[in-house]
């Protein structure tokens, strides 16, 4: 073999690039002192660009095919400087390949939280987190604004100027969209849409385009989540006094399945408030007692006889005496009586207006229905309602 031919055997005659990355963006071919021979053959795959630099500046950029290196079919080969021999000598040129498929599960997230306005809750504070992709649309624009002179620009050197690109436009998509807060997990993927749509347009400049991008979860903070969840309870259960009604059926059930003293402690307590339950619900406007009305002449309502006493009947040994009863009001409203209230049950009417000082009450032992304002037991209560209102002009 001559001189010219190991001379020649130095030339790079085939331009190629395979990657087995994942990452890479941009690869720099290496020449290794070697200049590419004229004629040297250039295969750009599919979702690739070759990219060749003379003396740091960009000369012409290929797409997928396969080429010949000539100056016939390659004019911008006539542009490159360092010719020796004529346009069939080598010549030198940088070539980058550039990776223009799409790089996808890159992810992104809000550090801090981000401060929008909602028509419901007022201002809250949301973090998001997702993924998206990336692509490149215009490889020369990508060597002058970000790649350089780097042999090998991969996606993490670019993640997070796009991470924190995408959070400083997350809170402004948020708070254009109009959508409440309840409803922005039925309208991700239209925010979604426009934050990527915003973002390619910004991105062009450096020859990068964002086609998919996806808000995965939009959270609030844990002290709101807590609320939202109390009151989805609410809304599930519906009628509270139902609901409070079914849970003491089910707890005296349980207790009377438990033949100890605790059982029994526990059914009684829950029977005194099914008790107190009931009466409360006599106290509704317009209900007229069946007995112990003292206008018609009813006798009051009496315990029976050893009912909820312990064998031995009261004072036995070993017992205690029975619990004293509270006094049971009547009250006359528009000419009809409701009642019988307890002391809880007068402060109620007081506030809901119906109790006032003129208003007639009794219970038992007073010879006569008297104003409430004249009964000692009866009048503190009106000493924090404030006086009607004078006449407005």
């Amino acid at each position: 073999m001559g001189l010219m031919d190991r001379v020649r055997g130095e030339f790079i005659d085939i331009i190629e690039w395979t990657d087995d990355s994942r990452d890479t963006i941009v690869w720099r071919f290496p020449r290794y002192e070697n200049e590419i021979k004229m004629g040297a053959k250039l295969t750009v795959r599919e979702s690739q660009a070759a990219v060749f630099v003379n003396e740091g500046q960009v000369a012409d950029a290929f797409g997928p095919g396969m080429y010949t290196l000539e100056t016939q079919n390659v004019p911008i080969l006539s542009t490159l400087k360092g010719w020796k021999y004529g346009f069939n000598s080598p010549f030198k040129a940088e070539v980058y390949f550039v990776n223009t498929r799409q790089f996808t599960d890159l992810k992104w997230g809000t550090q801090n939280p981000v401060i929008v306005r909602d028509a419901e809750f007022g201002m809250v504070r949301l973090r998001a987190f997702g993924a998206y992709s990336i692509r490149v649309i215009d490889p020369p624009a990508l060597l002058r604004e970000l790649a350089g002179t780097d042999p090998q620009f991969r996606t993490e050197e670019v993640s997070e100027f796009l991470r924190q690109l995408i959070v400083g436009r997350l809170g402004n998509a948020l708070a254009t969209s109009g959508v409440p807060v309840l409803d922005i997990a039925t309208r991700q993927d239209v925010i979604g849409a426009t934050l990527g749509e915003a973002l390619t347009k910004e991105l062009a400049a450096v020859g990068i385009a964002i086609p998919k991008f996806v808000i995965e979860n939009i959270s609030l903070p844990p002290e709101v989540e807590e609320a939202i969840d109390k009151r989805s309870q609410m809304g599930i259960l519906g009628n509270l006094n139902q609901y409070t009604q079914f849970q003491t059926a089910q707890a005296i059930e349980a207790a009377a399945n438990n033949q100890g003293g605790a059982g029994e402690g526990l059914g009684i307590g829950l029977g005194i408030a099914l008790g107190q339950r009931a009466a409360g619900g006599m106290q509704q406007p317009g209900y007229q007692p069946q007995q112990g009305n003292p206008q018609q002449g009813y006798p009051q309502p009496q315990p029976q006889p050893g009912y909820g006493q312990p064998p031995g009947g009261p004072g036995g040994p070993g017992t205690p005496p029975p619990l004293p009863q509270a006094a049971q009001w009547f009250i006359g409203v528009g000419g009809q009586q409701q009642g019988p209230f307890d002391a809880a049950g007068l402060t109620q009417r007081v506030a809901a207006g119906e109790l006032r000082p003129d208003t007639l009450v009794w219970k038992a032992g007073m010879a006569a229905w008297t104003a409430a304002g004249q009964v000692p037991e009866v009048a503190p209560l009106f000493a924090n309602v404030p006086p009607p209102l004078p006449p407005q002009a």
